[in-house]
């Protein structure tokens, strides 16, 4: 029995110093997370410029972004659990969003760019006000200012 609490003190220790650096560690996803950023931003100086080349250059690079390792992805499904598939549904609509900004840059169509930039946008946008805030308290252990 005192083996047996030793084992379970060690296990609890274990798991609260990894809990403890994992938070403190950067995921992939928020370099994921920043490189569309900068991806949004040069779609909004394209578009204010009509260089509808960039834009069509650039929207593949949101629409197909990388994704985070299986590790640190398989750590980000456990934590959304029933979540995970708003989650992936915000996600699809970004890539669909992203796809369609892309034909419309192709066209040279700017009312059709910036309806599908709106969209990008705003899926973003939903997505960030669904989950950042629980993502960056459970994965950094810090409030969202």
């Amino acid at each position: 029995m005192k083996k047996q609490l030793i084992i379970a003190a060690s296990l609890i220790s274990i798991a609260l110093a990894t809990s403890s650096t994992q938070a403190a560690e950067p995921l992939e996803f928020q370099n994921v997370m920043k490189n569309l950023g900068k991806h949004m931003q040069i779609i909004t100086e394209g578009i204010s410029r009509e260089d509808w080349e960039l834009v069509a250059k650039t929207a593949p690079m949101i629409a197909e972004h990388p994704q985070p390792p299986l590790a640190e992805k398989t750590r980000i499904i456990s934590f959304m659990g029933a979540e995970m598939s708003s989650f992936k549904a915000l996600d699809m609509q970004t890539h669909e969003a992203a796809h369609d900004l892309m034909h419309a840059a192709h066209e040279k169509d700017g009312q059709k760019v910036t309806a599908a930039f709106q969209k990008v946008q705003s899926s973003c946008l939903s997505c960030h006000q669904t989950f950042r805030i629980k993502f960056v308290e459970h994965f950094y252990g810090k409030p969202v200012n």
